[in-house]
């Protein structure tokens, strides 16, 4: 496998592809297109999709960063084909932007996307949520693939011991461009939930996928809230209030170490027990 690190951050170097009409009011529809990861794996991982995404959206809105992208993934994407992304504006003012996207393979569309885009302005600036608990010790160090960077966990996701679906995970993306903030920490968004709502189960933890269990995550919604850098640690707090009839359903908030929301995330997944 090559360097993750490096293979991931050129999945975000999507290239322009010539403009297409758009029957929309924002002019020409934006098109990119983005190499796959190299994982070796059957299929695409939905954190990256939801990555070019982003940054197919802010690509196409220059001067203004997704505020909330919604996802849906009705089909699996293929490692080997490069993905296409066609952008259709339906608004775009001054300040506000929005947009759908739609992930493209030869079979057809592989992921769908509804973005909201904003310009950064001034206005009042308070929250109301529970403060962010010190940084977790290093012995809490957690090895979770597909992540390229320190990572420490509150609970082993794989063990096979029940447990509250709730994770605190503490990640520090490398420092790295500005603009790929948001798409990084959207990809990180897409690990997790899954395995958060497993923690109930007792028997069975996420290292079971495709044993004891079948698992695929059919839509994925993120909010940015600020703008926040790389480079420092962020905590993933995420939360499983449900699971039910065949699938299962995660949210989580993004903090700064001092505790500033920064983005907020939620997660509906087909999850189905082998019997």
């Amino acid at each position: 496998m090559p360097d993750l690190w490096s293979d991931l951050l050129g999945c975000l170097d999507l290239r322009a592809l010539a403009a297409a009409p758009d029957p929309g009011a924002g002019g020409p529809a934006a098109g990119f297109e983005g190499r796959n990861q190299r994982l070796g794996y059957h299929r695409l991982f939905g954190g990256q999709l939801l990555a070019q995404f982003v940054r197919a959206a802010e690509l196409a809105c220059p001067g203004k960063s997704v505020k909330s992208l919604h996802a849906q993934f009705p089909r699996e994407g293929r490692p080997e084909e490069p993905v296409r992304y066609e952008v259709e504006r339906h608004r775009e003012g001054g300040t506000f932007a929005t947009l759908t996207s739609r992930a493209l393979q030869s079979p057809g569309v592989i992921a769908t996307a509804s973005v909201s885009l904003h310009a950064a302005e001034e206005g009042p600036d308070h929250q109301t949520v529970p403060k962010a608990p010190p940084l977790l010790r290093p012995e809490h160090e957690a090895r979770i693939d597909l992540l390229p960077w320190q990572t420490r966990a509150s609970a082993d996701l794989d063990s096979a011991t029940s447990g509250p679906p709730e994770l605190d995970l503490w990640m520090r993306i490398p420092e790295t461009a500005p603009e790929h903030a948001t798409a990084l920490t959207a990809y990180a968004t897409d690990l997790t939930l899954i395995g958060t709502a497993l923690r109930p189960v007792e028997g069975i933890g996420q290292r079971d996928a495709g044993t004891a269990f079948t698992s695929a995550v059919t839509s994925h919604t993120l909010w940015f809230h600020r703008p926040f850098r790389t480079g420092d640690w962020l905590l993933f707090r995420q939360h499983s209030p449900l699971t039910a009839h065949g699938r299962c359903f995660g949210r989580g908030d993004v903090l700064t170490e001092d505790g500033s929301l920064v983005a907020s995330y939620a997660q509906e997944a087909l999850l189905r027990f082998k019997r």
